[in-house]
C-alpha cells in the first residue's frame, strides 16, 4: 500500500481530485444538504487527513529513481525562495481575507483586502505553489515528481477555483475584490488597481516567517536527509 511509485501515484490523485471534487459547488451542495455543514466539513477533513497520511508514507517508502539531474547552480533555488514562499503561507493563515475558509464577506470584521491582500489574494496557495515548484524542479527523481507535481497543481488549481466558487456564491459582491487584488502576485499594484498596505502586513509576521523557515532549515536534514542549504550535509 505504501512501498511503490502507484501507490503514491495513487494517493496523490486522490488528494488532488478529492479537494476539487469535493469542494465543487455542486457536489458540496449535495452532501451538505444530507449530511449538514458539521457533519460535512468534519468528513471532508478527516479524509483529506487519512489520504494526506497516505501520501506522505507512500513518498518516504517510493523508490528513487532518477528522472533527470539538477544543474549545481539550481540547487540553491529553494534556499533562497523558500523565505518568500514561508512568508507567504503565514501571511495567508493569519490574515482574514475573502478567499480564507471560514471568512464571510457578508459579516462585518476587518477589511478584507488589506495587508498581504494587496500583493495577492490567494497568499497561501501562492506559497505553497512555489514551495511545490521549486522542490520539483531541484528534485528529478520520480517520487519527488509526482508529489511535488501534484501539489502545484492543487495550489495553483485551487485559486481559480476558489475564484469561481466565491464568484457563484456572492455575485456581484465578489466583483470589488476582484477588481482590487490579483491571483498572481503584485498584479493588482502593477494595474495601479490598489497600493500596498505595509502596516496591515506588520512586522511580526516578517519575523515569525524569519524564525519558522530557520526552524526548517535546522529540520530539514533530520527529516528529509539532506541539508536544506546545499553543501552543509
Amino acid at each position: 500500500m505504501i512501498d511503490s511509485l502507484n501507490a503514491l501515484f495513487a494517493s496523490t490523485v486522490l488528494f488532488v481530485v478529492g479537494h476539487f471534487a469535493l469542494s465543487s459547488q455542486p457536489v458540496r451542495m449535495a452532501l451538505v444538504g444530507k449530511l449538514g455543514e458539521t457533519r460535512f466539513l468534519t468528513a471532508y477533513s478527516a479524509l483529506m487527513v487519512i489520504i494526506f497520511v497516505w501520501m506522505i508514507l507512500a513518498y518516504i517508502n517510493a523508490p528513487i529513481d532518477i528522472v533527470w539531474r539538477t544543474p549545481p547552480a539550481l540547487l540553491w533555488l529553494p534556499a533562497v525562495t523558500m523565505p518568500i514562499a514561508v512568508f507567504l503561507i503565514v501571511c495567508g493563515l493569519s490574515t482574514p481575507s475573502p478567499t480564507l475558509a471560514g471568512t464571510k464577506l457578508d459579516e462585518p470584521g476587518p477589511d478584507l483586502t488589506r495587508g498581504i491582500m494587496r500583493v495577492t489574494r490567494h497568499p497561501f496557495l501562492n506559497g505553497m505553489s512555489l514551495w511545490a515548484l521549486v522542490h520539483l524542479i531541484v528534485n528529478g527523481d520520480s517520487r519527488s515528481v509526482i508529489l511535488f507535481a501534484g501539489m502545484l497543481i492543487l495550489s495553483a488549481g485551487g485559486m481559480w477555483h476558489i475564484d469561481k466558487r466565491r464568484e457563484f456564491h456572492y455575485g456581484a459582491d465578489w466583483g470589488p475584490v476582484m477588481l482590487t487584488t490579483s491571483a498572481v502576485p503584485f498584479g493588482a499594484l502593477l494595474t495601479r488597481r490598489t497600493t500596498m498596505d505595509w502596516a496591515g502586513i506588520g512586522w511580526w509576521r516578517v519575523l515569525l516567517s524569519i524564525a519558522i523557515y530557520l526552524a526548517l532549515v535546522a529540520a530539514h536534514p533530520f527529516v528529509m536527509g539532506a541539508p536544506a542549504w546545499p553543501g552543509l550535509g
